[in-house]
């Protein structure tokens, strides 16, 4: 099992979180402010498997320490906070993070997140892991998504979700596939999760031209990756 980083300043919801997760064969470590939090990952980020943040934390916030971890890594990070506006998870899933909790929250819950993020590995073991189709690149074991030999700025779950559709152009893909691939057949959330990522990801690949392929909407399914006959995907390159 896996080494998590749980940083938040209630010991009490702390020591709640370390006994679940060693009950699942997780160690821990824990911070109780954001620079400690910080600290603790510079430390031991090879250990690391998952980090826990809550958002009001003293000396650093959650979202601070999240920025500062996605510079070096693509460790998962699930953010904790007791406010639960579209707004404040918004910003907290474009900072980096892999998933939102509220509090209050139960345990089970956050142990139920903690295996599906753990267990999400993008694609299998005969996919191809880069894609190259027109004017798009993506290499997704190194999470780089480029567009004319620009890199993109994603977040990590913006990169799964585009490479999924990718990798498969024309397969409709509904909106509980997609929950299912990337956030993992126990997630607690539902399909508005999907369509929010989506709305993000278009607006975001909407300054950089691709008039050869297109996420589109197929009403009352889901969603699937369009591309023009001349822009067929070329085999990946070493």
């Amino acid at each position: 099992m896996g080494k998590i980083l749980i940083a938040d300043d209630n010991l009490q919801i702390t020591n709640i979180l370390v006994e679940y997760a060693k009950r699942e064969g997780h160690s821990c470590c824990v911070a109780r402010d954001g620079e400690e939090a910080l600290a603790l990952f510079r430390r031991q980020e090879r250990d690391i498997d998952m980090v826990l943040l809550d958002i009001m934390m003293p000396k650093l916030d959650g979202l601070e320490v999240c920025r500062a971890i996605r510079r070096r890594s693509l460790v998962p990070i699930i953010l904790i906070t007791a406010r639960g506006e579209d707004s404040d998870k918004i910003l907290g899933l474009d900072t980096g993070a892999d998933d939102y909790l509220v509090k209050p929250f139960s345990p089970a819950e956050v142990m139920a997140r903690i295996r599906a993020i753990l267990r999400r590995v993008p694609g299998d073991g005969g996919q191809a892991r880069t894609i190259r189709t027109a004017n798009l690149f993506i290499d997704i074991d190194n999470y780089l998504v480029r567009i004319d030999g620009q890199e993109v700025r994603l977040t990590k779950r913006e990169k799964e979700l585009l490479w999924l559709l990718a990798s498969k152009p024309m397969k409709v893909f509904s909106r509980d596939n997609l929950l299912d691939s990337l956030w993992g057949c126990d997630y607690y959330g539902d399909s508005r999760t999907v369509d929010s990522h989506i709305k993000r990801l278009r607006a975001k690949l909407e300054d950089y031209p691709h008039p050869l392929w297109r996420i589109k909407t197929i009403w009352g399914v889901g969603y699937r990756f369009e591309q023009e006959p001349q822009a067929g995907a070329l085999p990946p390159q070493a």
